[in-house]
């Protein structure tokens, strides 16, 4: 089976697809979202897209634990699906995981264009998987100015 060349993919399904969201902003702006897998900023471009591009990174929470899930695309499994993806759970500190993103993408020459868009998404999945401390809330111990007394 013949694999198809990841451009003329994203000319088919750059304006018209099932994950496509699109957003009005002011006047006559408007921005283009995409909800399909293995895109870091979820953005309708060629560069972030998981359908066009054969390689891809996906971060995201892994469980119920605090852990974040790691996969690379396999590059010659295009045509399997079930084994397309090779995936690994992080469960360390922030500085551990944010290693290991690095050295799988930037160090190993897989995407390195994708590092900072990777290190973006680790940090925004790691600080949405950190519990809030309930508990008292301190006061602030500071004296409030009084304006317009001299």
């Amino acid at each position: 089976m013949a694999t198809v060349p990841g451009q003329l993919i994203w000319e088919i399904v750059k304006k018209n697809n099932s994950f496509l969201v699109k957003e009005f902003g002011n006047g006559t702006q408007s921005v283009q979202f995409s909800k399909e897998p293995n895109n870091l900023y979820n953005l309708n471009s060629y560069k972030h897209s998981g359908l066009a591009n054969k390689k891809t990174v996906t971060i995201q929470p892994a469980g119920k634990e605090q852990s974040v899930l790691l996969a690379t695309t396999k590059t010659k499994k295009q045509a399997k699906p079930a084994s397309l993806l090779h995936k690994s759970i992080l469960k360390k500190e922030f500085y551990r995981m944010a290693k290991t993103v690095v050295n799988q993408v930037a160090d190993n020459y897989y995407r390195p264009d994708l590092k900072k868009a990777a290190l973006a998404r680790l940090s925004a999945v790691n600080r949405s998987l950190k519990v809030s401390k309930s508990g008292v809330k301190k006061k602030n111990r500071q004296p409030s100015r009084i304006y317009g007394r001299k």
